[in-house]
């Protein structure tokens, strides 16, 4: 978490445009962190996205996505947490306004209609290739020039194979830094791509 209030607290202090979203939030505490820090800093303007199902993580699909086959994350129970509750802990922490906008449903269906201009912060936490990739596809074109990307679960071998991808198709060449042995980030040091 060290890692993400550096991240927000980086892109308020040297100005760089945009929203945060994270896409996969599980209980929301990462998010929950990124609205604290903007409203330690007083911002009014930015709003974080909760972009989630809410239902748990997709069943795999090998044929279209062949990195997820044999992936059980979606029978994992205890990552199915609700919308309301979610809700409830930015409530216990009074950081549950209009600046909160939830995205629920899975990321290919919600992410690229998405009502967002530029961000600031893109989070992954999406576990599998399939919801690493669509959640790059749909916003990776929109975080500014020294934006962050932040992979939480780098060190799954389908999550950090999306990442490849995605970077060599685009040409993607910032340094890719470690987090905790988990998670890695980069900043953003090109023009948007499309």
């Amino acid at each position: 978490m060290r890692n993400l209030r550096y991240a927000c607290e980086t892109v308020l202090l040297d100005g760089i445009e945009g929203d945060l979203i994270e896409t996969g939030v599980w209980r929301g505490g990462a998010c929950i962190l990124m609205k604290g820090v903007l409203d330690c800093y007083g911002e009014k303007a930015r709003r974080v996205f909760v972009a989630d199902s809410f239902a748990g993580l997709p069943q795999p699909d090998p044929e279209q996505f062949p990195h997820d086959a044999g992936d059980l994350h979606h029978t994992y129970t205890a990552l199915e947490v609700s919308k309301s509750d979610v809700e409830d802990n930015f409530r216990r922490f009074g950081l549950l306004d209009d600046n909160v906008v939830f995205l629920e449903g899975w990321f290919k269906d919600t992410l690229p209609s998405a009502p967002i201009d530029r961000l600031a912060v893109l989070r992954l936490d999406g576990d599998m290739y399939e919801s690493t990739i669509e959640a790059l596809d749909a916003l990776y074109h929109k975080v500014s020039y020294g934006g962050f990307v932040i992979v939480d679960d780098y060190f799954l071998p389908p999550c950090a194979q999306a990442i490849h991808d995605f970077r060599g198709r685009h040409g993607i060449t910032a340094p890719i830094l470690p987090i905790d042995g988990c998670g890695t980030y980069w900043r953003v040091d090109h023009k948007p791509i499309r």
